[in-house]
């Protein structure tokens, strides 16, 4: 082979390389770009009463999030542990499975359940009793004296579900969930989500719920900060129907955040969450994912 003839075909090979590296980082980050268009943007007025009207926040950027040193799955530390505690009916149970389903998909991480803990981890330092009337958990007991005691060896992060409702202090009514940056643990209360009494006529409302402060609180577990970009399920929250106002679907930015820590296929975990969704008849967040799903390259 003549010496020319080899620079000529080097040179060939290196700039196919070249370009092909150029459009795999081209199409991920066109994804991302592309999907900014179904970002549906939050009034510059929040409402009173609402999370961003009481809460002055810092909009994390990207480049915050890379700065920050936070929990990612990691070769024998990368399972999703959830910890029922208390006394579960079949409903609840079913509610509890399907979450379990639903946070492996939107994480794309093996997800497991543990054996449920009984209510009697609770000492009766950490129970109050509500103005309405029902029994109260505190919420940071559950996180540092239940969940960091009980973490597997292979979790990246422990979630803590409970049917009694939470609170975080004293001058506090009450709290859907509450998570640990530093720790990998959280703890969601289902109480609320159904009004304290799960049927089949409110099953879906309440796993909707339930799947959105689940994925939000795992989510802060991961560094994720609340959103300020766009209605998204990073968005705080300060009642039930703020929660039902806000999407289950992630916004763009936080999507990049949280593919920038766990690298999952775009196409793969899109067509597991319209699937999860349409099997569930949740229609409006089956619609959400097709939508992203027709803009992967």
């Amino acid at each position: 082979m003549s010496r020319g003839k080899y620079n000529f075909s080097s040179l060939f090979f290196y700039a196919t390389l070249l370009i092909l590296l150029f459009s795999c980082q081209k199409q991920n980050k066109t994804y991302i770009e592309s999907i900014a268009k179904n970002d549906i943007k939050l009034s510059s007025l929040p409402k009173p009463g609402s999370w961003r009207y009481n809460h002055d926040e810092h909009f994390q950027t990207f480049e915050d999030f890379q700065k920050l040193r936070k929990i990612k799955p990691e070769p024998g530390k990368n399972t999703i542990y959830l910890q029922p505690i208390g006394t579960f009916d079949d409903l609840q149970k079913k509610e509890i499975a399907l979450t379990r389903e639903y946070l492996k998909i939107y994480y794309q991480l093996e997800t497991k359940i543990l054996p449920a803990l009984p209510h009697t981890v609770f000492p009766e330092k950490v129970k109050r009793i509500s103005k309405e009337g029902q029994e109260q958990i505190l919420a940071g007991y559950v996180l540092d004296s239940i969940l960091m005691k009980r973490k597997p060896a292979d979790a990246v992060v422990l979630m803590g579900i409970t049917e009694k409702d939470l609170f975080p202090r004293p001058e506090w009514n009450y709290i859907f969930g509450l998570a640990s940056y530093e720790d990998g643990v959280g703890v969601t209360s289902m109480y609320r989500f159904a009004d304290g009494h799960l049927t089949n006529s409110n099953f879906n409302e309440s796993l909707l719920r339930l799947i959105k402060i689940s994925s939000h609180e795992i989510g802060h577990m991961f560094g994720i900060s609340h959103c300020l970009n766009a209605n998204c399920v990073m968005n705080g929250t300060n009642s039930l129907s703020e929660t039902d106002y806000h999407l289950a679907r992630a916004c763009s930015l936080c999507q990049r955040k949280l593919n920038s820590s766990i690298r999952y296929d775009h196409k793969k975990r899109l067509l597991e969450l319209k699937n999860f969704f349409e099997k569930q008849h949740l229609d409006t967040e089956r619609t959400l994912a097709h939508q992203d799903l027709n803009l992967v390259p």
